[in-house]
C-alpha cells in the first residue's frame, strides 16, 4: 500500500487506526482535551494503546483496561476518577455514535454542560 493511501498511524503500537471509533485523537477532540485546529498536527493512537486514558472507559462494550503506577485510576481521588469516567464514557459512547450517524466533524464534541 502506498503511504498515502494509509490513514493515521498509531505513534505507540505503528497500525494503521482504520477507524475513527478506535481513534485516542478522536476521543480527545470529542471530550474536549484537543481542540479542532490541532487534530492535524496532534498525533494519533488507538484507544487502547493509551491505557491511562483508556482505563476511564466503562462499557459494556469495551473491555477494561487496567494501569499499573502512578496513573491508575484506582490510586486516584475517588470523585474525580468518577468524573472522568463519565467524561471519557461518554466521549466513547459518541465516537460510536458518529460512526453509525456519519455526523460532521463539528458535530463531534460532547455537550460538556450536559
Amino acid at each position: 500500500m502506498a503511504k498515502c493511501d494509509q490513514g493515521y498511524l498509531c505513534v505507540v503500537c505503528g497500525e494503521e487506526v482504520e477507524h475513527i471509533e478506535d481513534s485516542g485523537l478522536y476521543l480527545r477532540y470529542v471530550i474536549g482535551e484537543v481542540h479542532a485546529e490541532e487534530l492535524q498536527a496532534q498525533p494519533e493512537h488507538h484507544v487502547r494503546c493509551n491505557p491511562v486514558l483508556a482505563q476511564f472507559i466503562v462499557d459494556n462494550g469495551f473491555e477494561p483496561i487496567t494501569v499499573d503506577g502512578p496513573f491508575d485510576k484506582r490510586e486516584l481521588d475517588s470523585e474525580e476518577v468518577k468524573l472522568r469516567e463519565s467524561l471519557v464514557t461518554r466521549g466513547w459512547r459518541r465516537l460510536q455514535e458518529v460512526k453509525n450517524k456519519q455526523l460532521s466533524i463539528s458535530e463531534f464534541p460532547l455537550d460538556l454542560f450536559d
